[in-house]
Formats: structure tokens, C-alpha cells, sequence
């Protein structure tokens, strides 16, 4: 397995519009170009769709803002942020969006949180149960009893660790924010898709 390939050079771009300011991520400088459009296609449309989502082309009074978040970038795996905070007029509050996308850098695939393991491996129940305990370790606050992950829950990967993580509202109060719990590929390393993400993470050099 491979793993020693240079990261990816990433360029930040702006979207500027009335009430809304976004600053997003464009790849550049593969050597395949039908992988580099690919991977700035999925990017420009995830942001697109966070725009949609949070109400600014029905009431273009709302405030938006926008960033972005390199998590990891090595390995030729990229994953990503894309972070967005909309404030509607007389809300009583803002809310705070974050999607992201991990990619395979040479082929342009990317990875749904299933994809990351073996077909058939009992990935939710591993990950649910590791979050449960965290859950209780932190004293986290819920706003019912935690069921577990979604097949395909938020994730990004973050250099040796597996990051999965609930929207606002999802399982938690508004004041806890974007709930997030970090797992060591290490603890995931038996079940991950050989020379995927997890797979390519789990070394120590």
C-alpha cells in the first residue's frame, strides 16, 4: 500500500453576495483533471446546498457565513469542512451547519462513513457504542436517550482519527452546539476497507 504521496494543493475561493460572505475550498494542481473537476463540482454544490438549506434563497435577508476546515490532507486522502451560519431576520438565534466530504485524491472518490469499512462488519454498533461512553464520560447532555449512528452519520477524518459527529439540535440542546467524538483509527483498524481511509491512517510513520 502506498502512502506516500504529496497533499493536495488547496486554494480558497470567496462568495459574495447581499448579507452573505463565503469562503470555500477549490483543489488544483492533480494530475488528473477530470478528478480535480469532480472533486471542486462536489465541493461547489455542497455549498450550494448549505445556502439553500438555510433559507437564504427564500428570505435573501438572511445573514450568511461561510468557511471551511482542511482536516486532513495527507496519505491522499482529503477530508474537509464546509462550515455555514445563517441568521434570519427576527430569529431568536443563528444556526450553525457543517457538512463534509472525504475524498480519495487520485481517483476522485468519495467516502460515505459506510464505505470507510467492510462490507458486513457491524460498523454503527462499534462507533454507537464507543460514542455512548463518551457521551457519559463528558457529561453530555441529550435531548432523549441516544439511539446510535446513522449508517451514514457526519464524519471527517482527522489525520489517526475518525471523527463522527451530529448536527445541531440532532441529539443534543442548542447551547451544546455540533456534538463531536473522536476515535482512533487504530480502535477501528480490523474492520476498515483495505486501503481506504482508515486503512491508510492506521500506521505510525
Amino acid at each position: 500500500m502506498n502512502t506516500v504521496m504529496p497533499p493536495v494543493m488547496v486554494f480558497t475561493r470567496r462568495l459574495l453576495m447581499p448579507n452573505m460572505n463565503l469562503f470555500y475550498p477549490v483543489v488544483s494542481g492533480l494530475p488528473n483533471m477530470a478528478v480535480q473537476q469532480s472533486i471542486n463540482n462536489r465541493i461547489y454544490n455542497l455549498v450550494i446546498q448549505l445556502i439553500a438549506q438555510q433559507g437564504y434563497y427564500e428570505n435573501p435577508q438572511t445573514q450568511v457565513t461561510g468557511w471551511y476546515e482542511l482536516k486532513s490532507n495527507l496519505r491522499g486522502i482529503l477530508s474537509l469542512n464546509i462550515g455555514n451560519y445563517s441568521y434570519p431576520p427576527m430569529a431568536a438565534h443563528g444556526l450553525t451547519v457543517i457538512k463534509s466530504l472525504t475524498f480519495d485524491i487520485q481517483t476522485g472518490r468519495e467516502y460515505q462513513l459506510s464505505d470507510l469499512f467492510k462490507p458486513g462488519s457491524d460498523y454503527v454498533s462499534l462507533i454507537s457504542e464507543n460514542i455512548r461512553k463518551q457521551i457519559a464520560e463528558r457529561d453530555i447532555p441529550l435531548l432523549d436517550n441516544f439511539k446510535g449512528i446513522s449508517p451514514n452519520q457526519d464524519y471527517y477524518i482527522a489525520d489517526k482519527a475518525l471523527v463522527v459527529y451530529f448536527q445541531t439540535y440532532e441529539i443534543t440542546p442548542y447551547v451544546v452546539g455540533l456534538p463531536m467524538f473522536p476515535i482512533s483509527v487504530f480502535e477501528l483498524q480490523e474492520i476498515a476497507a483495505d486501503n481506504g481511509p482508515i486503512d491508510r491512517m492506521a500506521t505510525n510513520d
